[in-house]
């Protein structure tokens, strides 16, 4: 059984883990090369504005399936032999995901734990259920963050958080995450999807090549230079300068109506 289920909806995508019974680890299973393979089509279809990214049970993600790490155990796996399947497994998915130039909205119907909490923070707007909580649980079972969660989670939440999060390793809540910015809202379970879709919907009615292009620019920024990131957006300004959509948009501002975006 595929672990992603898409569903399309003109120009939305609403992709939901469908495996409640493994609570939808990252791990032990097709996860990394669907997700990678997802990232590579949305990347490529220009019609694509926004993903919704969901999960179907009880559990948004448990993370890496600590039942398969057992196997780590075998003196005949070596430290280089695991170092090499991170980096072919498990990390794919941040560099394919956060990478993504569309918008993705993260819709979390519950626990989020380890490399299913770092998951949420890969995408760029988190909203969750009231039955979410949130884990970076991995010193707890003796391992560190091995899918880019040290890097990402500072970013959500500042490094003082962070660290207290990593270093216990104790769950917060659905308000104590949107207390700390992690989340931008909590809803009620029955009205996630609603409210996903609504949203998505907001951002779908924009031009999807200029979302693309300010996507980017919120990612360089992050690790760019304010110079830098000032040449990109004169580059990119031109190329949105000479697109229909901006066309369309400033036509209708002038002649007092609704702009029609392909």
């Amino acid at each position: 059984m595929a672990f992603l289920n898409i569903a399309r909806d003109g120009a939305i995508l609403t992709v939901t883990m469908n495996q409640p019974e493994t609570r939808n680890a990252l791990t032990g299973n097709t996860a990394v090369d669907e997700f990678v393979q997802l990232c590579d089509d949305v990347r490529k279809d220009a019609s694509v504005k926004v993903v919704i990214l969901t999960a179907s049970g009880p559990i948004f993600s448990s993370g890496g399936n600590v039942k398969d790490m057992q196997r780590f155990f075998d003196d005949a796996l070596t430290p280089d032999m695991i170092r090499e399947e991170y980096r072919q497994g498990i990390q794919r998915i941040p560099k394919a995901l956060y990478q993504l130039d569309v918008p993705v909205i993260c819709a979390i119907n519950g626990p989020a734990i380890g490399a299913g909490l770092d998951l949420t923070c890969m995408c760029d707007i988190r909203i969750a259920s009231e039955t979410a909580t949130f884990a970076e649980s991995f010193v707890r079972v003796g391992i560190v963050p091995g899918d880019g969660g040290a890097w990402l989670l500072p970013r959500a939440v500042g490094m003082a958080r962070a660290a207290e999060m990593a270093f216990t390793g104790e769950a917060i809540s659905a308000a104590q995450a949107l207390a700390w910015g992690l989340v931008s809202r909590v809803v009620a379970p029955e009205q996630l999807q609603a409210e996903a879709l609504a949203l998505a919907a907001k951002i779908a009615a924009n031009p999807g090549v200029v979302m693309r292009m300010t996507k980017r620019l919120l990612r360089e920024g992050e690790h760019s230079s304010l110079e830098s990131l000032l040449e990109m957006s004169a580059g990119y300004q031109a190329l949105a300068h000479k697109t229909a959509d901006h066309r369309e948009a400033v036509t209708a501002f002038v002649e007092k109506r609704k702009p029609q975006f392909a």
